[in-house]
Order: C-alpha cells, then sequence, then structure tokens
C-alpha cells in the first residue's frame, strides 16, 4: 500500500497523514505507520484517533485490520483506549528526543544599536492604534462585498476622495480623484513613472515604454536608494547643485524633467525659493518637461508659514507625490501619486488590471481615517511631540556643543548637524563605536555631485540626526549619547 491521507478534522480536530509503505501486511503497515506518526510528533499526546469502522473504510481494509492495529499499540503503551471516550495517543508516548542528533544551534540575533537616530522613520511607539482600529472596523462593517474581490488599480474611490479633499486643504494641491492613483509609497510610484511596462496613455510612446523617460535632473544630496532604482530603469540621473535657497534649478538644461523635495530639502532642510519654485514650473513648461514632487513630509513645520504644493502652480506640469510613511507609519505602505491628466492612462495600464500592492481594507481604512478628522488631530498631535524633540536636541547642543550649528529644523523629522571639516567620517565611527547610529551627509551625495558645475556652497561635512525614530523614553539618553561623540571645537 502507498501512502495515505485520513481526513477527520470535522470529528476529531485533525488532519492524519499515514505512510502505508511497511512490510509484513496490512496490520502491521498501520501499526508502523501509527507507531512513527507518534513518534515523530505528528499525532500529540492525548490526540483522539478515528473510531475502527472509518479508519478502516478510508484505507479500504478490514475493520479487524485497524482494531487488531489499535490494540497492539494499546498493549505497547502507545495509545490508550477508554470506554466512551475512544482510542487516543498516550500521554506518555512522547516523540522521540533530538538528543542522538547534533543539537541545532539557532545563530545569534544581531544586536541593533542601543539609541538609534538615523533618519526616516517616525516613532513607532506612536502609531495611533485605537483610533486606527475604529476607522479599520468602520471601515470593514460598511463594506461592499466588491472590496473583496480584484481591487481598482486606481485605488478605491473612497481614498481617492477623501485625499482630494486633504491635500487641496492642507498641502494647496488641486486634484480631483480621477487624476489620483494610489501606490505603497513613493519608490514604487517612480518604478510606475520609469519602469518599462505596457504604457499605452498619451504620456507613453507605446506598449514597453515607460510612462517618463530621462535624463531626470535630481538634487545633489537624496536618496541614493532612489537614484539607484532609477539607475536600474534605464534613467541618467544629473545632479543639480544646491545653495541656500534650495535647488539651482536656473541650471536645468535640456533634462526631461526633474526630482526636487521643495517643501523641505532633503537631506539639507531647507524650502524651494519661492522664485525657484515659480521657475522650475515655467521651465518644465517650455521645455515640455515635468516636475516630480516628493512631499515626504510636508505636514510637519514648525517655525514658518506652512509651504503649500509646487504643484498648485501648474497640475498639468507637477506629479505631487506622497505618503502615510512619515506621519502614521511606513509599514502601512500606502502612497498617491497626484497625476497630470496626460500620465494617468498610463500610469493605470503599468500598474495592470487589479490591485497588486496596496490592501484595499487598508486604503478603506485610511479613508475614514481622514474623514473622519482622526487624520488631522494625529498629525497636529505628532507636530507638537516632534517640535519638543526638536527643541530639546537644539537645547542639548548648545549646552554641550555649541560650536556645532544645527541647521534644517523649521520643519520635518531630521536636522542637519554641520561638522568641522574632515570630521565626519571618524564622528561616525566614534559614535558606531558607542552604538549610536547616525547618517553621515556625505552618502547623500549624487557620485557626481563633484564634478557637476561647482561645488555646493551650502553642503560640506555634517549629521543626519532623525530626532523622531527614538521611543520617547529612550530620547534623553540618545541625546546625551549623540553630544558625547561630537568633536571637539
Amino acid at each position: 500500500m502507498g501512502e495515505s491521507w485520513v481526513n477527520y478534522a470535522e470529528r476529531i480536530g485533525v488532519d492524519l497523514h499515514l505512510e502505508l509503505s511497511a512490510p509484513g501486511g496490512r496490520r502491521a503497515a498501520l501499526t508502523g505507520a501509527l507507531r512513527e506518526a507518534v513518534r515523530a510528533g505528528r499525532l500529540a499526546p492525548g490526540t483522539r484517533l478515528p473510531p475502527y469502522r472509518s479508519l478502516a473504510a478510508d484505507l479500504g481494509v478490514a475493520r479487524n485490520t485497524v482494531a487488531d492495529a489499535y490494540a497492539e499499540l494499546v498493549a505497547e503503551g502507545w495509545l490508550t483506549a477508554r470506554q466512551g471516550s475512544g482510542t487516543r495517543v498516550a500521554d506518555r508516548a512522547e516523540p522521540a528526543r533530538a538528543a542522538a542528533r547534533a543539537p541545532r544551534r539557532t545563530p545569534p540575533r544581531a544586536r541593533g544599536p542601543r539609541h538609534d537616530l538615523r533618519q526616516g522613520s517616525p516613532d513607532a511607539s506612536s502609531f495611533p492604534r485605537a483610533a486606527w482600529l475604529a476607522s479599520y472596523r468602520r471601515a470593514l462593517q460598511g463594506a461592499p462585498s466588491e472590496v473583496f474581490g480584484p481591487g481598482d488599480p486606481a485605488g478605491r474611490r473612497e481614498l481617492r476622495e477623501a485625499l482630494a479633499e486633504y491635500l487641496a486643504r492642507a498641502r494647496g494641491v488641486r486634484a480631483d480623484p480621477g487624476r489620483i492613483v494610489i501606490c505603497s509609497g513613493f519608490a514604487h510610484a517612480l518604478r510606475l513613472l520609469f519602469e518599462p511596462g505596457h504604457a499605452k496613455g498619451k504620456g507613453s510612446g507605446g506598449p514597453g515604454d515607460a510612462v517618463l523617460r530621462g535624463p531626470l535632473a535630481v538634487e545633489a544630496y537624496g536618496l541614493g536608494f532612489h537614484r539607484r532604482l532609477l539607475t536600474a530603469a534605464g534613467v541618467r540621473t544629473v545632479p543639480l547643485p544646491l545653495d541656500d535657497d534650495g535647488a539651482r534649478v536656473g541650471l536645468l538644461e535640456r533634462e526631461r524633467g526633474v526630482l526636487l523635495t521643495p517643501a523641505h530639502q532633503f537631506p539639507t532642510g531647507g524650502p524651494l525659493h519661492p522664485g525657484r519654485r515659480a521657475a522650475v514650473v515655467d521651465w518644465a513648461h517650455a521645455r515640455d518637461a515635468v516636475v516630480l514632487e516628493d512631499d515626504y513630509d510636508g505636514e510637519f513645520r514648525y517655525d514658518r508659514k506652512p509651504v503649500g504644493a509646487v504643484q498648485g502652480l501648474d497640475p498639468e506640469r507637477v506629479v505631487h507625490i506622497g505618503s502615510v510613511s512619515k506621519s502614521l507609519s511606513p509599514a502601512l505602505r500606502l502612497g498617491w501619486m497626484v497625476l497630470p491628466e496626460r500620465y494617468v492612462d498610463g500610469v493605470l495600464a503599468v500598474k495592470g488590471e487589479r490591485e497588486a500592492w496596496a490592501s484595499v481594507l487598508d486604503q478603506l481604512s485610511l479613508a475614514d481615517f481622514i474623514a473622519s478628522g482622526a487624520y488631522d488631530r494625529h498629525v497636529r498631535r505628532m507636530r507638537q511631540r516632534y517640535r519638543r524633540r526638536r527643541d530639546r536636541l537644539v537645547e542639548a547642543l548648545a549646552e554641550h556643543a555649541p560650536h556645532v550649528e544645527v541647521t534644517g529644523v523649521a520643519a520635518g523629522l531630521h536636522a542637519v548637524l554641520r561638522l568641522p571639516p574632515g570630521t565626519e567620517r571618524s564622528t561616525l565611527k566614534a559614535a558606531a563605536w558607542q552604538g549610536v547610529a547616525l547618517d553621515g551627509l556625505a552618502e547623500f551625495r549624487h557620485p557626481q555631485a563633484r564634478t557637476a558645475h561647482d561645488a555646493d556652497p551650502a553642503v560640506g561635512d555634517g549629521l543626519v540626526v532623525g530626532y523622531a525614530t527614538p521611543p520617547e523614553h529612550a530620547y534623553g539618553a540618545a541625546l546625551d549619547a549623540l553630544c558625547a561623540v561630537l568633536p571637539p571645537p
């Protein structure tokens, strides 16, 4: 006999897999299979076995064959049989110990830093669990049945409507729901725009073309991950120098587009000067180019008036991209693109016929979270908390390292500490030795930035300190550790 599956889940709560391959007849095969199942732990102590008649019918053997096998195992102590409770695996019939085998050693888990001051993450402990759960329940209870089928690649209409209202009110974005496409974050948005796919919209050249093509100007300092993603998609990136007024958009030439962080330049921290905001839109119009606006932390502003989105100046020349990775959590994997009309069809064609990235239930929950006002309340609360943290950082540096200049602190979740020339690398090494995780400014520099145009007068040696990352109870110790590793004057 070959191996058999015996399914008695409805009656005894288990699925039983028996390998009936032992020599010596059917009873011997069944006895050996049951004994091995107990020895290997597939049948745990106390597990009730199928009745004689049921097991015999499933295996195609005589009832007496099953009865004799059970009786033999009861006599050996593998099973117990009591009137009214059936046949069960004996309590002392435990699986063979693995002592005879070489013990498996679990590799030790890598120890993280004692103090994490890296940029890029909000305080994970501040996620609004109760409010999010309330929105999730309301969304789930009110969801139509179609929600549990294939998702719309554009995203749920409920979320796109909520975002259109919120972005207009909070960020000055001009959009209707039909121009919003939901994605899983900024990196996903770049893939949808630049990776070759099946775009057939007005903004593409035909099937197989990307929605957008390079070369693409990027700020001389930015996330290397985004640059690598673009390079992998075949897009050449051209570094755009920075000064105290932000990206020097007057140096744009024949590029097909430019990627900017105009509300809060990443990582140096300043906003793009109003004159340059208008100038980059004029350049895009004159060159038939596009501006990609990464609005990664536009909600968090402290010492200045809100800076609206560049998209509001010309919705047909600017792609506005945002997400909840800073305001709520990167774990949600929810973002959005507000697109010029000519790119909508192309992006949807690349995305496919159904939603494959962003959970539809999370989309509905975020829609409720925004519409109920919970999102605004959470942002206001976190804005106050992060401002207090920013102030504590500035005060600690003024007391313990007054020679270190702090910049980029009017908004966002990180600050830049300007270091004496030539000290960035040694400071990072000292910080790592003391268990302090930090980002150096140099790692964000475009590899061609030193040779493109002239050097950036606004940038030098420095640290990028993420003051939102540590939990509240650990923030004070993290600041003490930071100050202890800074170079002397």
